[in-house]
């Protein structure tokens, strides 16, 4: 007869098996894809990592779409140590405008809830790999 207990235990070793072969994130896991942020949401995910890069985006931009995959990789790749978010600049005009973004796509870093870097336009996968690492 299974009690209680035993259930939960059961539960939570398919869990954890689950979370070994990588099915699924472990709880309270950073993200490992981008969070969509809005003008509300911005200041808390910023100021809540260690250290965040967000792209400001577009859906129009050619650019933009080209760098979403490399974007993606590095939500992926340093999950533990960076979390990405992704920022649709013509949904949400009010952070972009307080930054004084004009080109798209821009991607910024920021330590602490503090912006210190940047990048703009298009690049490799390499140079985002290169320009997150520099700030670990």
């Amino acid at each position: 007869m299974e009690t209680d207990l035993d259930a939960e235990l059961a539960t939570i070793r398919a869990r954890k098996l689950a979370e070994l072969r990588g099915d699924v994130q472990p709880r309270n896991a950073p993200p490992a894809t981008p969070v969509v942020l809005t003008d509300d949401s911005f200041w808390d995910f910023v100021r809540k990592a260690p250290v965040a890069l967000v792209d400001f985006w577009a859906a129009w931009c050619g650019p933009c779409r080209m760098i979403a995959p490399s974007v993606e990789a590095i939500a992926r790749d340093y999950a533990d140590r960076v979390v990405v978010g992704k920022m649709n600049v013509d949904e949400n005009p009010r952070i972009p405008g307080g930054f004084g973004i004009r080109s798209i796509p821009t991607l910024l870093l920021f330590r602490e809830g503090k912006r210190v870097d940047a990048i703009i336009g298009a690049v490799s996968r390499d140079a985002l790999v290169r320009f997150v690492q520099r700030w670990l």
